[in-house]
């Protein structure tokens, strides 16, 4: 490993994380890149470069902050060579794969190779000539104070299901654990290939999700009496689309890869991140 590219939340303290990797990297002659907007409020001698030469030169990205960094981190490692390491800082992260004082380690542990890498699907959307790219979630929502969102699904290229709802979610398993989740949808190990579709919030009478092969064809067509819409990527706004519109939705599996450490298995991390417990306790005698 020569160059590591760090990605720094825009909030939380990173300076004890930023502190660590370049301590580590100094030993072993390892250069470390920022990029420029982040590192400019810290005082360190990583390198300051655009998002897209980080992406470009690192042979490790490191996430320092939480999910929403981390799922910048892997937009930037899409389409490139570079693994993504997910750093927690102060709350728990639920694509992060170390803790602060852990990291020391772990950098050692990449360089060594003694790591798995577990492969991430993105899924991109088309919007006209623009297209987006998400590695959880791309919703069509209903801003408030306007009409429901009525949406015919297309499935391989034929009407499958129309849904009226505050918003129709089309999720990676990566992101099943996020906004899906939260909609009633199905928790699904990241190792399985598929798109799931879960309506949230729906006012019509067919009101359950559908989860269809990444080989399947996949559009959501706003219908004449929808409102406009919002479309939301990765939680972050993206678009607005009208009655008429389509977004094409297309998978890519294996966009970018998470490094794993063999620490704890996606189960234990989405049992701890959704705090669940067992539904029913059977008492007995």
């Amino acid at each position: 490993m020569h160059v590591v590219g760090m990605v720094l939340h825009p909030k939380r303290d990173s300076a004890e994380a930023v502190a660590a990797v370049l301590d580590w990297a100094t030993r072993r002659n390892i250069q470390v890149l920022g990029i420029d907007t982040e590192i400019s409020r810290l005082n360190c001698a990583a390198v300051g470069v655009t998002d897209a030469e980080l992406g470009r030169r690192a042979d490790l990205v490191v996430s320092l902050g939480g999910d929403g960094t981390m799922l910048r981190a892997m937009r930037l490692a899409d389409r490139q060579r570079a693994p993504v390491l997910g750093v927690n800082l102060g709350k728990l992260g639920f694509l992060a794969e170390v803790d602060v004082p852990d990291l020391p380690s772990a950098l050692t542990a990449v360089d060594a190779r003694e790591f798995t890498v577990e492969p991430r699907m993105a899924l991109d959307a088309i919007i006209g000539d623009q297209v987006v790219t998400a590695f959880n979630d791309i919703a069509v929502v209903r801003f408030p104070g306007h009409a429901t969102a009525r949406v015919s699904v297309l499935a391989s290229g034929n009407p499958f299901v129309s849904y009226a709802a505050d918003a129709i979610v089309v999720a990676t398993p990566a992101g099943s654990t996020a906004y899906s989740f939260s909609a009633g949808g199905p928790i699904v190990s990241p190792e399985v290939e598929a798109l799931l579709v879960t309506p949230a919030s729906p006012h019509s009478a067919y009101n359950r999700g559908l989860v269809l092969s990444v080989d399947d064809s996949l559009a959501l067509e706003l219908l004449p009496d929808s409102g406009e819409l919002a479309v939301e990527v990765d939680g972050l706004l993206a678009a607005r689309v009208s009655p008429g519109d389509r977004v094409e939705l297309q998978a890519r599996p294996g966009a970018a890869y998470v490094v794993r450490l063999g620490r704890t298995t996606f189960y234990e991390r989405a049992r701890r991140k959704l705090r669940l417990t067992d539904s029913a306790e059977i008492i007995v005698d």
